[in-house]
């Protein structure tokens, strides 16, 4: 018999297979297909202090091994969030859920943040400065270790709850950045983000997405994150969140090798909305053709030889 379950800053995961946020929106519709507390847990869809409509359309973009988002976080502020969308979310999943948070300057994030911090069901906030489609805020904070440091200081000092900063691949040393993080109090790191990407449309000789760029997402970026994952891991002694292109209970089991804690599931959502069910019902097959016992133990495995 295998064992699942992970730890994530205290609190005990019945397996490491979380939504990505953007992806699952705050669960609703997936309870159409499954269970929904099958999962982990799952990282609520990109908080803001204010509404946002989020960029003009086109938004998606198709790509070899993936596809570009500009969505630019839409949602519909922290206030109705907390007043609509948990209450609701209560009612659908019984387990702590990962809240993601986004801004557009060091006061928002704090502000954000500490709103949902005193939401019981809120387990962890995932403090995301590493957006790439929207302009002045999200990765401009993610882009350096002194400017990720400055958020990480603020969230902390008004939450109580684990902070995990969802970093950037649009860097050129994402360790040194995730250091930075840890060093200014962060409990752990999500990593990667989308990278920033473009697809040009041959008739109108124009960029595909409205806003120009976009965020590229998909099996075609897992090898940039399990490397992304397997430096980070090096670099700091908190857990590792690892994300970009799992599709699979083998890539969850690679991913937790490279070094993750617990592992996110984005695009695959998107093209599957079992993915993350079927990945779960996957793991032990898996597990037991690797010889794996638990999952917990392989955690940083790659990194012993």
């Amino acid at each position: 018999m295998v064992n699942t379950k992970v730890t994530l800053s205290g609190i005990e995961l019945d397996n490491p297979v979380i939504p990505a946020s953007g992806t699952f929106g705050y669960g609703r519709e997936f309870t159409a297909w499954y269970n929904i507390n099958c999962l982990g847990t799952f990282s609520f869809k990109g908080t803001t202090k204010e509404p946002r409509f989020g960029n003009p359309t086109p938004r998606i973009a198709e790509a070899p091994g993936g596809m570009l988002n500009a969505v630019g976080l839409q949602n519909p502020g922290v206030e109705r969030v907390i007043a609509e969308e948990l209450p609701r979310l209560k009612e659908i999943f019984r387990k702590p859920v990962m809240a993601n948070v986004s801004g557009f300057s060091v006061e928002d994030y704090a502000h954000t943040c500490a709103l949902l911090d005193r939401e019981e069901q809120v387990g962890w906030l995932e403090v995301n400065i590493s957006c790439p489609n929207v302009h002045g805020g999200g990765m401009a904070f993610g882009s350096s270790p002194e400017a990720a440091a400055e958020v990480t200081r603020a969230v902390k000092a008004v939450t109580s709850k684990p902070v995990y900063m969802k970093l950037s691949p649009n860097v050129t040393d994402i360790s040194a950045v995730a250091k930075a993080c840890e060093d200014a109090g962060a409990d752990g790191v999500s990593l990667i983000n989308t990278l920033l990407a473009m697809r040009i449309d041959l008739k109108t000789r124009k960029p595909l997405l409205a806003n120009g760029t976009g965020g590229l997402s998909g099996p075609a970026v897992f090898p940039v994150a399990v490397r992304m994952v397997y430096q980070v891991y090096e670099a700091v002694s908190i857990p590792v969140i690892g994300m970009g292109g799992v599709s699979s209970a083998e890539d969850v089991v690679e991913m937790m090798l490279a070094g993750a804690s617990a592992v996110e599931v984005g695009a695959a959502n998107l093209v599957n909305p079992c993915a993350c069910r079927d990945i779960i019902r996957d793991l032990p097959r898996v597990m037991e053709k690797h010889g794996i016992k638990s999952l917990s133990e392989i955690i940083g495995g790659a990194h012993n030889g």
